[in-house]
């Protein structure tokens, strides 16, 4: 029988298959589509201190094997988190993980007080790399020190698992892993979005409200399997691989580059039973090739 467990900080998961925040809601959503109990996890949406209304619409778009998304982290707060939905979903047995963004580093630090009691949630992923909002979230993660400095002020009120969800929008990626590992992350995910735009040549206007967005999907899998193999030769701490993660041959590519689990997240969008399939492909792929635990798949690339 395959052992899929895998480790992520003091985090234990069943499986390596996580969703990836902003693309599963609160995971109640696909309650009607999947057993939720048989995901490794699943993140839910960005969660930020005060209710956000996000960005005007238009904010999404097809492009070629992708999407571009300007959603602006739309929530309605920690509070409501807390009190409204954390009671329905607390009961479900697997783990879950609230995704945290802010405008202002005391915003991440108050946002992760208040989720540190709740006992069902043992993990925070900190975004310090969303493309489309006008404050904070990728201004944080361009910079060695601006990574530095959220992840330190989040550590010295979390004591829980401590993720950091890394952008590739930067000159060096390994650069930001080390530091934000030096500061206290338990794991780093990566890749968030790539900054794109995409324009009506009918209208000649952009077809973004906010001119530029988030690129997910297929079309950046290759990149973000490069980075994903980059930072996990210079990290000790789990490295969490996600990025136009489609079927299970892609989730086996990110852990073959080196992640110790994965997320998924557009292809949510079009298959919402998609993760339960990719845990079933690694299982029969682990089977296939007599790998009895899933660690030896873990930056397995000859």
């Amino acid at each position: 029988m395959a052992d899929l467990k895998v480790k992520i900080g003091s985090l234990e998961l069943k499986n390596p298959v996580l969703t990836a925040s902003g693309t599963f809601g609160y995971g109640e959503e696909y309650a009607d589509f999947i057993d939720l109990s048989q995901l490794g996890g699943f993140i839910v949406k960005g969660t930020t201190l005060h209710h956000r209304e996000g960005n005007p619409y238009p904010r999404m778009v097809e492009t070629p094997s992708g999407m571009l998304n300007a959603v602006g982290l739309q929530n309605h707060g920690v509070d409501y988190f807390i009190n409204t939905i954390y009671p329905r979903i607390k009961d479900i047995d697997t783990q879950i993980i609230v995704n945290v963004s802010g405008s202002s580093i005391p915003d991440y630090v108050a946002v992760c007080e208040k989720l540190m009691p709740l006992e069902k949630i043992n993990a925070v992923e900190i975004n310090i790399s969303c493309p489309n909002v006008k404050q904070g979230g990728m201004a944080f993660g361009t910079t060695c020190m601006g990574a530095e400095s959220v992840v330190n002020a989040v550590r010295k009120a979390y004591s829980k698992t401590l993720i950091v969800k890394l952008s590739p929008n930067v000159t060096n990626i390994a650069d930001i892993a080390r530091a934000v590992e030096a500061t206290g992350a338990d794991a780093v995910s990566l890749v968030n979005t790539f900054l794109g735009m995409a324009i009506n040549t009918e209208t000649r206007k952009p077809y973004l409200s906010t001119i530029t967005g988030g690129l997910s999907g297929a079309c950046i899998r290759p990149i973000a399997v490069r980075m994903v193999w980059q930072v996990a030769n210079v990290v000790k701490i789990p490295v969490v691989g996600l990025g136009g993660i489609m079927n299970g041959r892609d989730a086996i590519e990110f852990m073959l580059a080196g992640a110790t689990a994965i997320q998924v997240g557009t292809a949510n969008f079009i298959d919402p039973a998609i993760t339960i399939k990719i845990i079933e492909y690694i299982e029969n792929y682990m089977n296939r090739h007599n790998v009895t635990d899933i660690k030896e798949l873990i930056g397995g690339v000859l």
